[in-house]
Formats: C-alpha cells, structure tokens, sequence
C-alpha cells in the first residue's frame, strides 16, 4: 500500500494527509450520492467513515518502516490523521460578497458533528451528528435571504483531543470569516434543543477510550475562564419555525453550585445565577457540552460576541426500528433506523436555513 512505499517520516506524512483527506472526501461523496455507494448500507450512513478510520488507525499504529519511527513521529503521524480524515483541513469557504441580481451574499456557515460513541453497550451504534456533517459538507442551502454554504468537519468523542485543544484549532481560523456556526451532537429522545447555556464542567461519563475526566474545562488562559458561555443563535426564530417532525426546543436549562459557598449541585431550569459554579450546561457535561463551551468561549475571546450567531443544537437520538432494539441479535441497520436519520438530516438542514436568514445581514 502507499504508506509501505514511504522512505522517509516526511513522504509518510504527506501520504497521511493525503489518504486522510481522500477518506473524508469519499465519505461525503458516498452520503451525496457521488461515485459507487459500495457495501449494504444506506448512502446516508455516517458509520463507514468511523470503521475506515479505525481499520487506518490500527495499521498506522503497528507500521514498522524500514526508516525508523520515533513515537513522537507516530503520534504526529496518527493526528494528522485524525485531522485530515474528519474534514478539519478541508474546510474551503467561498469568498464574501454579493450576488448581482439579488444584492444577496452567499453566506458561509461552519458547523460540526461527531463520531459514534457508547459502541460498548451497541456496536452497531450511529451518530446522527456526523451522518448531518457528511451529508451538509459543500451544499448550498437556499434560505430566504439568499444561499448559504456550508462547510462541515467531526471531531473524536475523546476527552483527551479537547485538551489538547483539537476545536479551538481547528475553528480559530474560521470564525472570523463565518455568517454563523453550529455545533451539532446527537441529545435526547424525540426531540432537538437549542442550548442556551454551556458550562465549564466535565462530568466524567466516559469517552471512546473508556476514560473519564470530571474537571474543570481545561482551556488556555484559566484565570479569565468563565463558567458560562452562551449562544449567539437564533433560537426564538429557531424553536418558532416549522423544520420537521421533530419538536425543538429552547433549552434554558442548568446545574450549577450557587454562590455562597455551598457544594450541593441545583438544577435552575431559567438558567445560572450570579457567581455560580458549572456542573451542567443545556447540553449537559459531556463533550457535547464540552464542545459548544469551547466554540462559543473562542467566538468571545476572538470579540465577536456581538456579531456572530453561533451555538448547539442537539439532534434528537437515532433510534432503530421497533423490532431491531437488541444490541446482541439486532440487524446493523433497518427501515425505520434510515428514516429516522434521514428525518434528523432534513431537519438539522432546515433549522440552519432558519438560523442564517434570522441571523440578518451577511458579514462578507
């Protein structure tokens, strides 16, 4: 294979790149309805990337090639990886500017999705997050103020990639240059949120390499880390609109400690009060909640609060048929399974739509 004919660590890196970004690319290609679909399952399904992936990952781990490989070089070798093959270095916005027979500028939306996670209690598991970016990555989206690109990247369900800080990497370019950004991750049952506040807390459920961190967020520059951060998007236009059959809600919800001195954790379902300590944001305290965090702080600190819409949106859980719920015996994908994902997709697309013309004039 390509990665055997390497004679150098810098020849292997270039191949890891370029393998890397060709994976995500067919990955898009097949959810899009490009080239040979391949296999059983649906175009739409956002699981053979994850699976190619890991198979790469595996093999990049175990290579022993004749030039010798420092383990530094490997773990470079397995970011880049990481990074090329989830569409973090192919994200290509289109220059600002209008459109001369509306007046209109083509938007530009960045928003991001996730792997599969909880593969332990189902292998068979989907993430509607990343079947969302894989389907949106490149569109254009027409809403009634004018078209919107859409570009889209996924990020690991590790905690170990957000410390090192993987988001605020691989976003910090583009914010400046976005009309809006949404973090996307699969949330609860029959139902997408808008989440109003993220909170700095990790709350330690464990990620894909069975760790748990129950911290504080950890970010650069900790001393004028807030506890809270909240969206920019419109979520009253959001929640308001018709965008599927889902119902979306503007959720307010927290868990803090309040001010004062105590230790017991509070829900306050109309959001944190003053001085208080995160335990949970809207999305809760895992990297969905951990991503919003990072995204929204980085919008604040790069001063563009007051400009940029930006926030999370939780998709509803994709959940199989009725008769195909057991883990052990079930079928690794099924009718009602699809059309609940194509359902979400739709939606999510939608509620972007929403989002951008709410969101008002282009930033181009």
């Amino acid at each position: 294979h390509r990665l055997g004919r390497a004679g150098s660590y810098r020849e292997a890196r270039a191949v890891v790149a370029r393998e890397g970004s060709a994976l995500w690319r067919r990955a898009v290609d097949r959810v899009q309805g490009r080239g040979p679909a391949r296999g059983d399952l649906s175009r739409d399904d956002d699981r053979p990337l994850y699976w190619a992936r890991l198979g790469m990952t595996r093999e990049l781990r175990t290579w022993e090639p004749g030039f010798g490989l420092g383990e530094r070089q490997r773990a470079a070798l397995l970011t880049e990886l990481e990074r090329t093959s989830r569409g973090q270095a192919d994200l290509r916005l289109p220059p600002g500017g209008h459109d001369e027979g509306t007046g209109k500028g083509m938007k530009r939306v960045l928003l991001t999705g996730f792997d599969p996670f909880t593969l332990d209690r189902d292998i068979r598991i989907s993430n509607p997050s990343g079947a969302v970016a894989l389907a949106l990555d490149g569109t254009v989206i027409d809403t009634p103020d004018g078209p919107a690109r859409v570009e889209t990247a996924v990020f690991p369900v590790r905690w170990r990639d957000f410390a090192e800080g993987a988001v605020e990497r691989a976003l910090r370019p583009y914010l400046p240059r976005v009309d809006l950004f949404t973090t996307v991750s699969q949330g609860r049952v029959g139902r997408f949120d808008v989440e109003r506040t993220n909170g700095a807390w990790r709350g330690g459920f464990p990620d894909n390499e069975n760790v748990s961190r129950t911290e504080t967020v950890p970010v650069t520059d900790p001393t004028s880390q807030p506890q809270w951060t909240t969206t920019t998007l419109p979520y009253a236009a959001i929640t308001a609109a018709d965008t599927g059959r889902f119902p979306v809600y503007d959720n307010t919800t927290v868990t803090e400690i309040p001010a004062g001195g105590g230790t017991e954790p509070v829900v306050r379902p109309d959001g944190p009060t003053p001085g208080s300590t995160a335990r949970e944001g809207g999305g809760g305290n895992y990297l969905s909640n951990e991503i919003a965090y990072r995204a929204t702080l980085l919008r604040d600190r790069l001063g563009l609060h007051g400009t940029l819409p930006g926030g999370h949106v939780h998709t509803p859980v994709l959940q199989f048929g009725d008769r195909n719920t057991d883990p052990a015996t079930g079928a690794v994908t099924d009718p009602g399974f699809v059309r609940n994902r194509l359902d979400i997709v739709a939606q999510t697309r939608a509620i972007v739509a929403v989002a951008v013309s709410a969101a008002g004039p282009d930033r181009g």
